[in-house]
């Protein structure tokens, strides 16, 4: 792989932008080889060099190997969890790199349009099916802040699995209480069911508003501290766990 200017390599690493990358260099937040870097248009090779940032290894994608990707992504609110939209709205594509893009990563399922939080995506087909399909039903975390009476009864009803005013029955839902609000009440919701807005049509069919819903977790994949609109790759040990042992990439953003 050619060298090529430090910004950029920070940039593909989907740390920050390269006008970012070359605030942080001038900070003196950047090294090389383990050598403090101040330098404006320095040049790495980023499959020999080692690019520290803040004291965070970066891990770089080398784009002539055809590799599977694996990225978490923390997706905002009014982005389309989708590989293109007819409307011509946001989607997450839209928020990775190109340098990732060329790789045709697509999204693991879906995240509604007004929710936010993780979402998984990869260019490894069979793990896309592994992960979506309904034999293989991976645990979600979601913290979901709703408006309206949350009583005992109400928390139950989901507890014992609940069915939708459609027809549809709903496999039983971990929920706790995490914070009272005045009429607003943020909850903790463990799904292992894969029914299309399922968290939303079940606060509606209970008289409860949702205002907020973020997914935080999938699986062994935590959305930790991402900030929006942001990506990481998943670690070695997150891709076996989703996957099986054996696989993996090494171009990923180091814990």
């Amino acid at each position: 792989m050619p060298h090529i200017r430090l910004n950029k390599a920070i940039a593909s690493a989907g740390l920050c932008s390269r006008r970012r990358a070359d605030e942080l260099i001038t900070r003196g937040e950047v090294r090389v080889n383990g050598v403090l870097v101040r330098i404006l248009g320095t040049k790495i090779d980023p499959m020999k060099d080692t690019v520290d940032v803040a004291g965070k290894r970066l891990g770089f994608m080398d784009p002539d190997r055809k590799e599977h990707l694996y990225l978490a992504l923390h997706k905002p609110p009014g982005v389309i969890s989708s590989a293109r939209d007819p409307q011509g709205r946001t989607i997450v594509l839209d928020l990775l790199p190109e340098s990732i893009t060329k790789h045709r990563v697509l999204p693991v399922g879906r995240l509604d349009f007004d929710s936010e939080g993780l979402l998984l995506l990869t260019n490894d087909g069979a793990m896309i099916h592994h992960l979506t399909h309904p034999r293989h039903e991976v645990a979600k975390t979601y913290r979901v802040l709703v408006q309206g009476p949350v009583t005992p009864d109400r928390l139950e009803t989901m507890r014992r699995g609940m069915p939708l005013q459609e027809g549809k029955k709903l496999a039983p839902v971990s929920v706790t209480v995490l914070k009272r609000q005045q009429d607003r009440t943020w909850l903790k919701m463990i799904l292992n069911q894969g029914v299309n807005r399922q968290i939303r049509r079940m606060c509606r069919d209970l008289g409860l508003g949702v205002i907020r819903l973020i997914r935080v977790r999938q699986g062994p994949v935590d959305l930790r501290d991402l900030p929006r609109g942001k990506f990481r790759y998943l670690s070695a040990s997150e891709i076996e766990q989703l996957t099986g042992p054996g696989k993996g990439s090494r171009f990923r953003v180091e814990k």
